[in-house]
């Protein structure tokens, strides 16, 4: 696989984000056109993937840790409330 010129951008985006004026999700829906929620379902495919790690590992790693960190501290959470 490939990286195409929006996988690119989205990973650009994350490295440059904070660049932008006001809030990440605004920023989102205008560079990219797409919901939040939609535009972390597709960069969470792409960092999962070789040529995005190749292409910029330290970035990739990052996101990856920042995802799985959310993803454990979600599943901590819906443990305590069930344990209720």
């Amino acid at each position: 696989m490939t990286l195409s010129d929006r996988d690119l951008a989205f990973l650009a985006f994350e490295g440059e984000w904070r660049r932008h004026a006001g809030a990440k999700e605004e920023a989102i829906r205008a560079e990219f056109g797409l919901t939040p929620a939609r535009y972390y379902q597709v960069l969470g495919r792409l960092i999962d993937t070789p040529d995005a790690l190749a292409h910029d590992p330290m970035l990739v790693r990052r996101l990856r840790r920042r995802r799985d960190d959310a993803a454990d501290q979600h599943r901590s959470r819906l443990g305590r409330a069930a344990s209720r």
